[in-house]
């Protein structure tokens, strides 16, 4: 089988039969080590000929989710399958087609054996795609911890959040922030929510290439100190240096050296946030303006930033929208 990148793999058969005149086959997705919720899954092809000489046509049976907002690769109204596997499919037909001197129209339904249950431990309902999950790829092969899906999975929610009309997003990094989150803003709906894991400065960008003109990040005081200092993936950062960035910042805004030597030992960024809240409201409130200009900076400045930073209960102990001006 060629792929869309030049190479060409060979791949194994689950199980193939005919039915009269249609095909039936499947294959088990091997994700490798990529975080993928498909691994294991059985995804099926059936093709048969058709009147339309020449012609190609892609359908999306059991398990296959249907696009229903737009914002997506896809128009809505039709299945979940991005052109990347589309171009596959139809190059593989047509590849068949010629080594058997055949010019016959070709219809094929892709199916995903319980899709419709796999897609609930996804967001394709807030992209709006309903009833099974996506077709996605732009190669056909899985590069292992590449993390890509989750990438393209906040590019598209992105994408459909703008399209659906939102002039404010809600960046979280986990479903922990988006839970509180959702609870501070209970006006917005789903869509506006984008879980962004580590991806900040990925997301910002993103932020500005969809024109969104308002952004809140909601996150917790570990991510909030990373995003001040201007990771652009809040994975990144040691531990041991964020204190020293938190501790020689808290020595410049209030001259306590018995803080500052506590929060350069603290073990986490949860034990910091023990000794700088509720005591220095002013540290916090340098953080959030420091994540602020960071975020700004990743955006080109195309949008205005909110920055709320929760304590470990879910309460807001910082929301920028208290300061007299958006820092520049």
């Amino acid at each position: 089988m060629d792929l869309l990148n030049g190479e060409t793999i060979n791949v194994s058969l689950d199980s193939v039969r005919t039915d009269g005149p249609v095909g039936v086959a499947a294959v088990i997705k091997d994700a490798g080590d990529d975080p993928d919720i498909t691994h294991g899954a059985r995804i099926g092809a059936k093709v048969k000929l058709t009147a339309e000489y020449g012609i190609v046509t892609i359908s999306g049976g059991k398990g296959v989710g249907m696009v229903t907002k737009p914002g997506l690769e896809i128009p809505v109204g039709e299945p979940a399958i991005n052109s990347g596997p589309r171009k596959m499919i139809r190059q593989s037909v047509e590849q068949v087609l010629k080594a058997h001197s055949r010019q016959d129209g070709v219809h094929v339904e892709i199916s995903v054996e319980d899709g419709e249950i796999l897609a609930k431990k996804t967001l394709n309902h807030r992209l709006g795609i309903e009833g099974g999950l996506s077709i996605l790829g732009t190669t056909g092969l899985v590069k292992p911890l590449s993390h890509e899906a989750y990438a393209a999975t906040i590019r598209s929610a992105l994408s459909v959040a703008r399209a659906c009309g939102a002039d404010c997003t809600v960046l979280t990094t986990g479903r922990r922030t988006e839970k509180y989150a959702q609870a501070f803003f209970p006006d917005l709906p789903g869509e506006n929510f984008i879980q962004i894991g580590d991806f900040f400065q990925m997301s910002m960008e993103c932020v500005a290439d969809n024109g969104i003109p308002q952004v809140t990040l909601a996150v917790f005081f570990g991510k909030a100190l990373k995003m001040a200092q201007g990771f652009p993936h809040t994975h990144a950062a040691r531990s041991d240096l964020t204190m020293e960035w938190l501790s020689t910042l808290s020595g410049e805004i209030t001259g306590d050296k018995t803080l500052t030597d506590k929060i350069s030992r603290a073990n986490t960024a949860r034990h910091a946030f023990g000794m700088v809240v509720p005591g220095y409201p002013k540290v916090l409130e340098k953080v959030g303006s420091a994540m602020i200009r960071s975020a700004l900076g990743f955006c080109w400045g195309a949008s205005r930033v909110r920055a709320v930073i929760f304590d470990f209960d879910g309460n807001v102990a910082f929301d920028s929208d208290h300061l007299q001006e958006q820092p520049s």
